[in-house]
């Protein structure tokens, strides 16, 4: 599950609205959304976040954050370090490599120590 998909569960959660009845209500399919909120499909479109910050009533920061997540919320990720380091390269594979293997404790320590950057839209 992406951070993103794991916003609109909770948000859905909240509002005590069903994923077919959601779907329904968007104009999309039950399997779209559920694939988004499992991490199954790329991240949504400006547009589609719009349409869920409208239906959650989402305003300001809220809308903002959830665009942020639905930005950093791909689930398959390209690094290109063409031009950069050896050593940023060696990162970014050993990253691959193990990132499925990281615990929770650690993965908190390497968000903390990568400065986030202000998403435009």
């Amino acid at each position: 599950m992406t951070p993103f998909g794991r916003r609109m569960r909770e948000l859905r959660a909240m509002r005590g609205v069903t994923l077919k009845q959601m779907a329904a209500d968007l104009g999309v399919t039950s399997a779209y959304l559920s694939a988004l909120e499992h991490g199954h499909r790329g991240r949504p479109s400006f547009a589609m976040v719009e349409r869920l910050c409208s239906y959650f009533l989402l305003i300001w920061d809220d809308a903002e954050a959830l665009h942020r997540l639905a930005h950093l919320s791909h689930p398959r990720v390209v690094v290109d370090t063409s031009g950069l380091t050896p050593k940023a390269t060696e990162l970014a594979n050993r990253l691959a490599e193990q990132i499925g293997d990281l615990d929770e404790t650690t993965l908190d320590a390497l968000l903390h120590h990568i400065p986030r950057r202000r998403e435009s839209r």
